[in-house]
């Protein structure tokens, strides 16, 4: 996910996604319900069928659970930015905010509605639906720099991902009274050394249960006993874990 920032939309829209359904389960079923109407206006506009009826029937659909998504990403993203606040060390922070081309982000089901209908002729044109939550996507900033993320630097982009994932994590821990396990594949690579402290200490004064991954034992080094390591080879075509210090 290193490349989160700087490739399309879509990958930052379920990035996004993963973290409302982590905070609020049934979103997965708004999203379903969302596209499976899309999909059946996508069908009529691909096939011209002009039935107003038909249309409204799966525009009506489609602003319901469209507001409900639009709602509850941006109280996601509200919980991210306060769970950042909160930050025990001063990993860098992502000021986050939900953009779209068109400006068709609404909460309101009706006004969501009147932006498809208005929309309709153009639609028609391109065989497709050209706005709505679908089309939304996740802006960030460096917020002591004031930069885009996009105009950052490897090593910032990974640090605005990281910072990402553990407000996750903090405000998940106060919605259940204890944090969730981390799973962290390469977690430290394009970070310096200093961001690599930062971010154990933020591990350490999260108090998760968290697993590293890497492929060397100097990308802990600022861990030493903090943590236990383990070096894992293969052995006679099975994996074994050797425990490692770390140093």
């Amino acid at each position: 996910m290193d490349r989160l920032w700087i490739e399309a939309a879509e990958g930052r829209r379920r990035f996004l996604d993963r973290m409302v359904m982590s905070f609020e389960p049934n979103h997965a079923e708004q999203v379903l319900t969302y596209e499976k109407a899309m999909r059946e206006r996508n069908r009529l506009l691909r096939e011209n069928r002009g039935d107003p009826a038909w249309f409204m029937a799966l525009e009506g659909q489609m602003s319901l659970s469209g507001a409900a998504i639009v709602a509850a990403r941006q109280r996601c993203l509200a919980r991210l930015d306060a769970a950042q606040q909160e930050a025990e060390t001063a990993f860098p922070r992502a000021e986050l905010k939900l953009t779209d081309p068109e400006g068709a982000l609404v909460e309101e089901a009706a006004a969501m509605a009147e932006h498809w209908a208005a929309g309709r002729r153009r639609d028609l044109v391109a065989g497709r639906t050209l706005l709505g939550p679908h089309r939304a996507d996740m802006a960030a900033t460096f917020a002591s720099k004031n930069m885009p993320a996009e105009r950052c630097s490897t090593g910032e982009q990974k640090a605005l991902l990281v910072s990402l994932v553990l407000a996750n994590t903090r405000a998940l821990a106060e919605d259940f009274g204890a944090p969730p396990i981390l799973l962290l594949d390469e977690i430290a690579a394009h970070l310096d050394s200093g961001r690599r402290a930062t971010l154990y200490d933020e591990l350490c004064a999260l108090k998760a249960q968290a697993f590293l991954t890497g492929t060397g034992v100097e990308m802990f080094s600022e861990l030493r006993t903090r943590a236990q390591g383990f070096a894992v080879n293969e052995v006679n075509g099975c994996s074994e874990a050797i425990p490692q210090e770390i140093s």
